[in-house]
């Protein structure tokens, strides 16, 4: 594919392989020239940390994101002191992407999430003072810390160069995203055309911080399902969403599906979902939602569907390959 097409793609990976396999795609991914990797933290399957220090220690200049952490479950002094850490490994390398969780899993955890804007805002401040290697005092509603700074005697002191990318979803969060975050990692199972919105209100908080909107990275999840039979790549991409509309609602609203089809797939499903439960549920999600709101198809159609996104002012789209990883990594190479 030539260069020009799309320059920059970057990789998602989530639980559906071991962590060394993981380990091999990144490095697939960083010689045909991707940009970034990304490893999920959402579901209780798998922590993002142990396999970003994984993909960064057998890779050399592919930058290694979290796609995304949540902003609830860590303290802010270890959030921060991970992050350096993961910086000493792979230095200017390392991205933290931070989103505000979703329910009914932080609840069943016994995870409050009242204030998320007030939550977050305190999260990001913090975070970044720490990482700029300030010693910081801050008493807020959510964090109150009292003198502390990365306690580094032994190796770099200096500013630690670490995007801080909030994955949201809602007008407010994407307002305040604009306003406060080095850029947003936008969802994936959402249409092309949330882009729109998605951006006034990024623009809008980009604007009370004196920034513009041009000033924001705009990296975006996207569903790829890539398969030479068509109706095979749909099929795969079905079984993703069954289960996420089903268990994450905000995605389901974000992507206009009828409440109707959200009920019917929920009453199948059991937490956690199993296969069979999902297979079952399948029959509710049409094809035409699949295209609508994922790159599934053949190599082609799947490019297709990606510079869609693009054009609705994404800037770098982050592949969640379904199928085989290997050949969706061909199929999107810049090189």
């Amino acid at each position: 594919m030539p260069q020009t097409e799309i320059p920059r793609v970057a990789l998602y990976l989530q639980d559906a392989h071991p962590i060394r396999e993981g380990m091999d795609y990144a490095k697939y991914a960083e010689a045909r020239g991707f940009e970034a990797v990304w490893q999920a933290e959402s579901r209780l399957v798998r922590d993002a940390v142990v396999p970003m220090a994984a993909y960064a220690a057998v890779t050399h200049h592919i930058k290694v994101g979290s796609g995304v952490i949540n902003n609830w479950t860590r303290n802010i002094g270890l959030l921060a002191a991970t992050f350096l850490t993961l910086d000493d490994l792979a230095p200017h390398r390392i991205i933290c992407g931070i989103g505000a969780w979703w329910d009914p899993l932080a609840r069943n955890v016994g995870i409050q999430r009242r204030k998320p804007l007030t939550a977050m805002r305190e999260t990001v401040e913090v975070l970044r003072r720490l990482l700029a290697m300030e010693r910081v005092t801050f008493e807020g509603e959510f964090h109150q810390v009292h003198g502390i700074e990365l306690d580094v005697v032994h190796g770099r002191r200096e500013p630690r160069n670490v995007a801080i990318m909030i994955g949201a979803t809602g007008p407010q969060m994407l307002e305040l995203t604009g306003e406060i975050a080095d850029g947003v990692v936008l969802n994936y199972c959402v249409p092309p055309e949330y882009n729109d919105e998605a951006l006034t209100r990024l623009e809008a908080g980009a604007k009370r911080a004196g920034r513009s909107l041009d000033d924001l990275d705009r990296p975006q999840l996207v569903v790829c399902s890539v398969h030479e039979d068509r109706d095979e790549a749909i099929r795969g991409a079905k079984m993703l969403l069954t289960q996420y509309l089903a268990q994450q609602p905000h995605i389901a609203r974000a992507s206009g599906v009828q409440p109707e089809v959200v009920q019917q797939i929920q009453a199948k499903l059991g937490w956690p979902a199993t296969k069979a439960q999902i297979e079952a549920a399948m029959v509710h999600v049409p094809d035409e939602l699949v295209l609508r709101i994922t790159a599934t198809g053949t190599p082609e159609e799947a490019r297709a569907k990606v510079q869609e996104y693009l054009r609705r002012g994404a800037t770098c789209p982050i592949l969640y390959p379904l199928g085989d990883p290997k050949m969706m990594i061909d199929a999107f190479a810049p090189q």
